[in-house]
């Protein structure tokens, strides 16, 4: 999609009109009320069967509902006529880019995104330019990761995508070839992934080290980068798992899947901050480089801190990362702002601060 077709939309757009819309999924409800909080009215989009959140249990956070048998057919031209009618500015989140599907989203989708929309893609770590090629450049730390499982020497995680649940990655971890050759066949007979998938799993050594997830903003009217704070997953069934003791994991020899059903809000060692905004600056700016104008708004660096205190990026969220929790949990965006400030009200700041200096055009694609 040509950026210049869709500021040449937002252009039209009635400035004091503008709408928030987003996917009613992954992150919606934060979306919501950070809208609210600025003055925005909201649009979601809902999927049948899937709206009671949105149209029943917080209908007040949702202004105008959108509700659809499936979630790609947003991209009919009819839904789209009445999207852009309501002079909306639609915000991607994770569910977006899988139920609708990036090609729709590249080619189709002309609704103005804040965000970029060709980074989304990113994402996959078998796409062209991917995550991995960006922190490349970016010049920040990775793990390791092995082109074979036959070169495994030391701890790995697996990343491969569960069998039913391509959303879901099914990770695992093995020490050598042979423990991985193990425990894929262990995962493999109970139907959690399958061969060809496996296949293209991503092998990756494994950081020991403390989980933080970085939560950015990244304005271009201010060409500013915010940490809005961070967060750490829950996930099932590994910390049912990790939950027992060590002989009874070991005897009931159950394969993890690491499904993330929640978050956590943490806080980091002050110190260590300017290296995790620094981090954020400089994605930043090789993403300008490889995917102009570069990321627009929320984004995210799932890493770990080591021993030695250096960070490690395994995974980036090239969207809003959905994590809920840093609002209430996070103090950073409070002491630049005066204010608690979570990632849907930072996306309803800047784009009031796009329409009061008339530069919608800056902040979308």
């Amino acid at each position: 999609m040509n950026r210049k077709k869709i500021q040449e939309i937002v252009a039209r757009y009635d400035s004091k009109e503008v709408k928030i819309g987003v996917l009613g999924s992954h992150s919606a409800l934060e979306m919501g009320h950070g809208a609210k909080q600025e003055g925005f009215e909201v649009v979601v989009v809902c999927q049948k069967g899937r709206e009671k959140t949105y149209t029943k249990h917080y209908k007040n956070l949702f202004d105008h509902v959108m509700l659809l048998d499936n979630f790609v057919d947003i991209i009919r031209e009819e839904n789209q006529d009445t999207l852009r009618g309501l002079n909306t500015i639609f915000v991607p989140n994770r569910s977006f880019s899988v139920y609708v599907g990036y090609d729709n989203i590249e080619e189709k989708f002309s609704i103005p995104l804040l965000g970029n929309r060709c980074m989304l893609r990113s994402e996959e770590r078998n796409a062209p330019r991917n995550q991995y090629y960006l922190l490349k450049k970016a010049g920040i730390k990775t793990p390791k990761i092995f082109s074979s499982h036959e070169e495994i020497d030391r701890l790995v995680i697996i990343k491969v995508p569960e069998k039913e649940r391509k959303i879901e990655r099914a990770f695992f971890y093995a020490s050598s070839s042979e423990e991985f050759e193990k425990r894929a066949e262990e995962r493999i007979s109970k139907g959690i992934i399958d061969s060809e998938d496996l296949e293209r799993a991503i092998i990756e050594e494994y950081v020991v080290g403390a989980k933080f997830n970085a939560n950015y903003f990244w304005s271009p009217i201010t060409d500013e980068i915010d940490l809005l704070g961070f967060d750490r997953r829950i996930q099932t069934d590994l910390d049912g798992v990790l939950d027992l003791p060590a002989d009874e994991q070991l005897e009931a020899r159950i394969s993890t899947q690491n499904v993330e059903v929640g978050h956590m809000g943490a806080t980091m060692r002050e110190s260590q901050l300017e290296k995790i905004l620094e981090a954020g600056e400089n994605f930043v700016e090789a993403t300008k480089k490889e995917y102009a104008p570069g990321i627009i708004g929320l984004f995210a660096l799932q890493g770990a801190m080591t021993k030695d205190l250096e960070f490690y990026v395994f995974d980036v969220s090239p969207r809003i990362p959905g994590c809920p929790c840093v609002e209430p949990t996070s103090p950073y965006m409070k002491y630049k702002y005066g204010k608690e400030v979570g990632p849907g009200r930072r996306v309803a700041m800047e784009i009031k601060q796009a329409v009061e200096k008339d530069e919608l055009e800056r902040i979308v694609t």
